[in-house]
């Protein structure tokens, strides 16, 4: 975790996630790329000497003024901060600049949605997380101690899953403690407990090579996975929610909906999402 970046739009929550992305670079000698992306038309930044250039200009310069005092935080203070401005607010964009700047996790601040403002806005963070080849962390919180000791990874324990879960033990380290969760639900996915069992074994033999850690497993019952995986973390005293995404576009996206998504959007905790 040497690179990170964090997208900036000056609210409290691009400020938490800033500050989480903070104590996270602090713990591993970490480089903060300040990514702030300016809505401005092709049209409106080539325009001619004739044109709006010297009101674009002023307000560039007030942007960058703001930019800078938003970056001008004690927390930051021993952190080497890299600000990046982008003129354009095209999300996908985000992933872009961290695959150039080889960056191995993006932190970004979410208030979350409910109700129907999710059906037709969703958010910009969910968009995010639907794009980036990267590991996205998403906070919705102010941090303190940003301690990842109790980890969830809620998994369908298949073989695609598997890359996923030892890219999460890389990244988080032995500081981590993870615990893997299976949430059975009604219907056509349901399993006995012989078959979760059975997927279980196979995947820790694939994933780890022996099955020494069969006390990190858990199993839970409920209505949705999403409620499944929020109620045990929570019951848990989790830190962090870590969830493998598929990143499914159009309507595939719309109708299958993302339970990653749908996590970094509802859930509390700080939820970290890996695309498989």
């Amino acid at each position: 975790m040497k690179k990170i970046i964090v997208p900036i739009d000056f609210s409290k929550y691009s400020e938490y996630a800033l500050e989480a992305a903070a104590i996270l670079a602090k713990k591993n000698n970490a480089e903060i790329f300040a990514l702030h992306m300016l809505e401005m038309s092709d049209a409106i930044l080539t325009a001619s000497n004739d044109g709006p250039k010297p009101r674009v200009l002023f307000f560039l310069k007030i942007a960058q003024q703001k930019f800078d005092e938003f970056l001008s935080k004690d927390y930051l203070k021993g952190v080497q901060v890299t600000p990046i401005v982008k003129y354009s607010k095209v999300f996908s964009e985000v992933s872009e600049v961290a695959e150039e700047h080889q960056a191995d996790l993006i932190v970004m601040g979410s208030h979350g949605v409910s109700g129907f403002t999710e059906v037709f806005v969703g958010s910009n963070t969910e968009k995010v997380v639907r794009h980036s080849k990267l590991p996205v962390l998403v906070i919705k919180q102010k941090p303190s101690n940003l301690n990842f000791e109790t980890v969830i990874f809620p998994s369908d324990f298949t073989e695609k899953s598997v890359d996923v879960y030892k890219r999460v033990l890389n990244l988080l380290g032995e500081t981590s403690n993870v615990h893997l969760l299976y949430v059975n639900v009604p219907g056509e996915n349901f399993k006995s407990t012989t078959e979760m069992e059975k997927n279980v074994a196979n995947f820790l033999m694939k994933a780890e090579g022996d099955m020494n850690n069969l006390n990190k497993v858990h199993y839970v019952s409920d209505y949705t996975i999403q409620q499944g995986i929020m109620n045990f973390s929570n019951l848990f005293g989790a830190d962090l929610i870590v969830m493998p995404t598929h990143g499914r576009k159009g309507l595939a996206h719309f109708f299958e909906g993302s339970i990653s998504e749908d996590l970094a959007n509802r859930a509390n905790l700080p939820v970290m999402t890996f695309k498989i």
